[in-house]
């Protein structure tokens, strides 16, 4: 890809990396391919190659920041026991949340990089390059922390939209602070060159379909729903997100066509002479939860205090003190997001280190795929593979002339 191909000469003037990822896929909006050109440059700055925490020279920023962007589409119970395990994992890399409707995220942000350019006063500026896959939030998390760090208007530097893909080039620098001077360049999003094979692949697609990170048409619309419904109703299966949708008094249902039939009803979403129009009704659950449905399952608990339900072997309600928020436990699974999912027992108390337990086993077992992934030879898609052999058979060609000529 071109700006892969770039970036190595990008990062000689860059002091920060910004990259931006998407709260709801934490995991899944990483994209590894940029890490080699990453590491080069940490090293080329001066941090040890063995150690990421030990800096054997500075005499100039080189800081990467990871922003897990639209924080306001995931439960705030799982932030901090997350941000702590991906440290954990990852040391020398800063991890933080940010939503553009809770101004002070992007305070912290601004500060941050303010901060950096402080310590070093005999650099003139501080250069920062935001990276992330398509439709993340980079310019529109640029914009509003040049508001933030200019005092008075500022026109809009940017153009966003709700579709990937509109950043195409390398943007010309954009001013985010005065004083210290902090420049940053816009960047098109790197989508991950394959998607994997089999399953593993189809869900990586389908995740990134339904926050709009791949382009509409892709995947049709039933397969989107069909997964966003089991999503939701292992996030929360005594009251699911979308029960806002239904008619009142629906219960939570595991069968698609049930469901979208009960949509149809209440949105009178009708086909002349045929009855419910189904494909309709799914279309319409997918951009509610881009639009509306995210940010409805991120303020809900997973059990309604409103809500009466009954204790039996599927479901205990528990309500401890050192719990983070009253809630249900179904033995079988849990979730946080789109990306991590893991085991409950009955009676398990979901505290900050619990959380942050089991998010550190969702985390490691998501590298140990990847990099079983990235080892497997057959993990590349028929163009790559049909362009690897083009190469070598000119390589055989040219040895062979070579020895001809000779």
């Amino acid at each position: 890809m071109k700006f892969t191909r770039m970036l190595p000469a990008l990062l000689t003037r860059t002091d920060v990396v910004l990259e931006i990822r998407d709260s709801r896929l934490p995991l899944t909006s990483i994209n590894r391919t940029l890490e080699g050109a990453l590491r080069k440059w940490r090293a080329e700055r001066g941090w040890s190659p063995h150690d990421p925490t030990l800096r054997v020279s500075a005499n100039s920023p080189c800081e990467r920041i990871i922003v897990f962007n639209k924080s306001d589409q995931v439960p705030e119970w799982g932030m901090e026991p997350f941000r702590q395990s991906m440290s954990a994992r990852f040391p020398g890399q800063q991890f933080m949340f940010a939503s553009l409707h809770k101004p002070r995220h992007i305070r912290q942000l601004n500060q941050s990089l303010v901060n950096i350019a402080k310590e070093y006063p005999h650099n003139t500026e501080l250069n920062v390059l935001v990276i992330g896959m398509p439709n993340v939030g980079k310019s529109t998390l640029l914009n509003a922390l040049r508001n933030m760090g200019i005092q008075g208007p500022t026109p809009k530097a940017f153009q966003t939209s709700a579709q990937p893909g509109l950043t195409r080039a390398l943007s010309t620098r954009l001013k985010l602070s005065l004083e210290p001077p902090v420049y940053a360049f816009d960047t098109p999003g790197v989508m991950l060159p394959y998607l994997g094979q089999g399953q593993t692949g189809a869900e990586r697609g389908v995740k990134l379909a339904l926050i709009a990170g791949i382009k509409e048409g892709m995947y049709d619309m039933e397969t989107l729903s069909a997964y966003l419904l089991y999503r939701l109703n292992v996030l929360n299966p005594i009251s699911p997100a979308y029960l806002t949708l239904l008619p009142q008094g629906s219960a939570p249902t595991v069968d698609l066509e049930e469901f979208l039939t009960l949509l149809a009803k209440r949105m009178g979403m009708v086909r002349r002479g045929e009855g419910f129009d189904l494909s309709r009704a799914a279309a319409y659950f997918v951009r509610w939860w881009r639009e509306d449905g995210a940010t409805i399952y991120a303020q809900s608990t997973i059990s309604s205090p409103s809500q009466e339900v009954k204790e039996g072997p599927d479901f205990q309600i528990h309500h401890p003190a050192n719990s983070l928020f009253p809630f249900a436990i179904r033995p079988g699974i849990c979730g946080w997001g789109f990306d991590l999912q893991w085991s409950m027992n009955p009676g398990e108390v979901l505290t900050t280190a619990v959380v942050q337990q089991k998010m550190d086993g969702c985390i490691g077992e998501y590298l140990q795929r990847v990099e079983r992934e990235e080892s497997d030879e057959d993990a590349i898609s028929p163009t790559q593979r049909k362009k690897r052999a083009m190469i070598e058979e000119k390589r055989r060609r040219a040895a062979k002339w070579s020895h001809l000529k000779t």
